[in-house]
């Protein structure tokens, strides 16, 4: 699994609107300077932020970007499997049924199996106010 950019932005963009009063918007342009990403890319991540739910935004003077829930309900797992598509370590894990014509007789599935739930589990198990905080659960 290796985590785009997409995705690293995207929980760049939750966490920088998450320093701010619940109820402001926040242009694009600003948060696009204070995280050094372009105004353009950034577009396109809120874009699939806002479909999705984890964003409302507004047109006009006063318009931008907030979050629509306390910080404490937005996982990292949410966000990364809203941008990346999957955190599947293989992609026969990819979808909700295996469809590998081997997965009867792979010796490895149970082992990239249980990967992909450590995987989710860990990543479910860290919200952006943890992450603002500086507190991330161990593994174990």
């Amino acid at each position: 699994m290796l985590v785009s950019t997409r995705g690293r932005y995207a929980l760049r963009i939750l966490l920088e609107l998450g320093k701010y009063d619940a109820a402001r918007y926040v242009p694009l342009p600003l948060i696009a300077q204070r995280q050094d990403i372009s105004e353009k890319y950034l577009e396109s991540i809120v874009s699939t932020l806002v479909k999705a739910g984890l964003l409302d935004g507004m047109r006009g003077k006063n318009g931008g970007y907030r979050l629509n829930r306390p910080l404490e309900g937005y996982s990292v797992g949410e966000v990364l499997r809203l941008t990346e598509g999957s955190l599947a370590p293989v992609s026969c894990l990819e979808t909700e049924v295996n469809s590998c014509p081997r997965a009867g007789d792979c010796h490895t599935l149970p082992m990239w199996k249980k990967l992909d739930d450590l995987i989710n589990g860990y990543l479910d198990s860290i919200t952006l106010s943890d992450l603002l905080a500086g507190d991330t659960p161990s593994c174990i």
